[in-house]
């Protein structure tokens, strides 16, 4: 199914800034990109980029900014999976020592995900579930009813353990809290963001955006969980993927600029959404 992706920001530039910008498909995403366009521009003045992959395989655009008004826009289309997010119920968890040597990193406590501090609560509330799928699953459960999800609930520098204490924050947060708390289980956990269109759900009337959810290692391969949303969603774009969201910020900035307006674009293409109208009511 053929889905458009894309986004703009518009900035204020208050002093010459280098930036990184992430918003492009990660690499692992690539033999699904069918056109792909990001330009990044001032008024009078050519803007030069270049790219680079990160350790976590993550397609990073660098640019120097000039004082004054800035704007990246960035549009693709992407060939994705018309089936959910996979269920693997019985999959099991495995040990620490059964792991693979780049996966361990995803056991430790990173800059929002303070697992060492959760650790003990995780067992908990966790402890007595049964290893597993089911363990995982538990605590993106509880997340997602812990928390209640409002724009103006969180900050830049919230933590998954104060998101905990406040009982709100946005998909990140979510995406933090059970982060942390499966690290604390050692289940290996990593952060995730990118587009994901509102295929077979209802509108949330509110405007497009980015999103985060989570993978977690288990039965030796990464599995796709969404403590905000909770439910197998269709068509997710990864953009990146890292330890928490420091890793994979949209938008790292060197100076000093101020986002005026930013917008989100990620749906099915007229035709693929025909075609799924179409297949439902043969069903």
């Amino acid at each position: 199914m053929d889905l458009d992706i894309g986004c703009t920001f518009v900035f204020d530039v208050l002093t010459p800034t280098h930036v990184v910008l992430l918003v492009e498909p990660h690499s692992s995403e690539l033999d699904r990109v069918r056109r792909s366009e990001i330009v990044v521009s001032q008024p009078g003045r050519d803007v030069v980029t270049d790219t680079y992959i990160d350790a976590q395989g993550n397609r990073c655009r660098r640019a120097t900014f000039a004082s004054g008004p800035a704007e990246v826009s960035f549009a693709a289309r992407v060939d994705v999976s018309p089936f959910p997010d996979d269920v693997a119920a019985d999959a099991p968890l495995a040990l620490p020592a059964q792991l693979p040597a780049d996966v361990l990193t995803y056991l430790l406590p990173s800059r929002f995900c303070e697992s060492d501090q959760l650790s003990n609560q995780a067992w908990t509330l966790f402890g007595a579930v049964p290893a597993g799928w089911q363990r995982v699953q538990a605590v993106v459960d509880w997340v997602h009813d812990h928390l209640d999800f409002g724009y103006g609930t969180s900050s830049p520098t919230l933590s998954a353990g104060e998101a905990m204490h406040q009982g709100a924050g946005v998909c990140r947060d979510f995406a933090h809290l059970a982060i942390t708390l499966c690290r604390g289980l050692n289940i290996p956990s990593r952060y995730v963001f990118g587009y994901l269109p509102d295929i077979d759900v209802p509108d949330p009337g509110t405007p497009m955006d980015f999103c985060a959810w989570t993978e977690m290692f288990i039965d030796g391969r990464w599995h796709t969980f969404d403590p905000r949303n909770n439910e197998r969603r269709i068509g997710r774009v990864v953009i990146g993927r890292g330890r928490d969201a420091a890793d994979v910020a949209m938008v790292t900035s060197f100076g000093a600029m101020t986002l005026l307006d930013m917008s989100v674009v990620a749906e099915p293409t007229p035709s693929a959404l025909r075609r799924r109208q179409h297949a439902h009511a043969a069903v």
